[in-house]
C-alpha cells in the first residue's frame, strides 16, 4: 500500500503544472496610428519603436508615447512585408514575412546598416540582451546568439504536451516571453528554457466600441524600469496600458 501511494505521488508530481490564467485591468490608452498594420512593438526610453506590415505600407518607426506621433520612419522596398522587431543596444532588427530577409537599423539614425538571412518565415522578435528569439508561425522559437544572428537552438512552445502554433509577436518581460497568438485575443507567457506556457492571458474585449477596420490583436511592449505594459492590435486606433489580474 505504502509503495503504491509513493508511486502514485511520483506520478502525479511528475504532471506539468497548468498554466496560471489571467484577465486585465485597463490602467490607460493612448492614441495609435489606425493605419499602422502593427508586427512588432518596443517601448525604449520614453517611446515606441514599431514595426509595421503589408507590402508597400511597411516601416519602422519611432511614435511618441502620449499622442501617437510618429517621430522617425524609414520604409521598407514594396517587395517586403515587415514584420517583427527587436531593439539591441544601438541596433535595430526588423524581420520580414516571406523574403527570408532581415534589416540591421542604427538605433539613432534609422539609417540601414545591414541584412541578415534566416530559413522559412519571419514573424515576431524579441531579445534579454544576450540571445534573440524568434517566432517563425509555428510551435517553435529560434534562439540566436545576438552578435552574430547565428541560430543556437530552438525550443517547442506547449502548454502541458500539446504544441501551440501561431507564435507571433514576442516581447521579453522579467525573464519571460510573452507571445501573441495570432488570430486570437490570448496572450502567451512563455518559459524560455523550455517552452512550456505558465500563463494564458485573455485579453478578449479589450479593444472597446466599434473600431471599424481594426484587425487582431497583436503588439506587446514592456516598459522595464516603471514595469508598465502596453498592448495593441493591427491597425488599432489604440495602445492600453494594462494590469494583469489572475483569475485561476
Amino acid at each position: 500500500m505504502i509503495l503504491f501511494l509513493a508511486i502514485a505521488l511520483l506520478a502525479q508530481s511528475a504532471q506539468p503544472q497548468p498554466p496560471a490564467r489571467y484577465r486585465f485591468k485597463v490602467v490607460k490608452s493612448f492614441a495609435h496610428d489606425p493605419r499602422a498594420f502593427t508586427q512588432g512593438l518596443e517601448f525604449r526610453d520614453g517611446t515606441f519603436y514599431e514595426g509595421t506590415g503589408l507590402n508597400g505600407r511597411s516601416s519602422l518607426r519611432r511614435v511618441n508615447l502620449n499622442d501617437g506621433q510618429v517621430l522617425q520612419q524609414t520604409p521598407l522596398s514594396s517587395q517586403y512585408f515587415g514584420e517583427g522587431i527587436t531593439v539591441l543596444k544601438d541596433r535595430i532588427l526588423q524581420l520580414t514575412w516571406q523574403a527570408g530577409t532581415g534589416f540591421i537599423y542604427d538605433r539613432k539614425t534609422f539609417k540601414q546598416t545591414g541584412q541578415f538571412k534566416y530559413p522559412g518565415e519571419g514573424w515576431g522578435l524579441t531579445n534579454d540582451g544576450k540571445n534573440i528569439y524568434m517566432s517563425d508561425g509555428t510551435p517553435q522559437i529560434r534562439i540566436w546568439d545576438a552578435t552574430t544572428l547565428k541560430e543556437l537552438r530552438r525550443i517547442t512552445v506547449k502548454s502541458g504536451n500539446r504544441p501551440i502554433d501561431q507564435i507571433n509577436e514576442l516581447e521579453w518581460i522579467d525573464g519571460e516571453i510573452y507571445a501573441n497568438v495570432w488570430q486570437t485575443d490570448f496572450i502567451l507567457r512563455i518559459n524560455p528554457s523550455t517552452g512550456t506556457v505558465t500563463g494564458i492571458i485573455d485579453m478578449t474585449g479589450l479593444l472597446d466600441g466599434n473600431n471599424g477596420t481594426a484587425d487582431v490583436l497583436n503588439g506587446i511592449a514592456y516598459d522595464a524600469p516603471t514595469k508598465r505594459l502596453f498592448v495593441t492590435g493591427k491597425l488599432w486606433p489604440k495602445i492600453y496600458q494594462v494590469e494583469l489580474v489572475r483569475v485561476q
